[in-house]
């Protein structure tokens, strides 16, 4: 089984998170929230809600199938960063000029499951 969350328009440049994202890649959930927790980067913060969420999802989703789940058996199986929207804007320069700030956002997707994921097969 497995669940995802998405967070878009975070306030923080793609290369940045991808340096946070890059570490809980195929981890186990418990050992990626506690990597996350206490990682420097602000962009940390972000990861580990939206981790949280993941986790709530697959929860959410066992519950309504009737399973339940150990927190041992889940794992990040996929996480990646996309671009959002950037916002440009002018700053003052000597001389009449003006300096371009583009102040980049991204779109950060996760998505958990569990290790005894078995393959659904359609029977005719």
């Amino acid at each position: 089984m497995q669940a995802r969350a998405v967070k878009k328009h975070i306030r923080s440049s793609p290369r940045k998170m991808r340096l946070v994202i890059d570490l809980i890649r195929g981890k186990k959930a418990q050992e990626a929230l506690t990597i996350l927790k206490f990682l420097p980067q602000s962009a940390s913060a972000d990861a580990e809600l939206l981790l949280k969420s993941a986790l709530g999802n697959l929860n959410h989703k066992a519950t309504d199938a009737g399973t339940n789940i150990n927190d041992n058996d889940v794992f990040v199986k996929e996480c990646f960063v996309n671009q959002g929207p950037t916002a440009k804007r002018i700053s003052p320069a000597p001389m009449g000029r003006a300096y371009r700030i583009r102040k980049r956002s991204n779109h950060l997707t996760i998505v958990v499951q569990t290790k005894d994921h078995s393959v659904e097969t359609e029977s005719n």
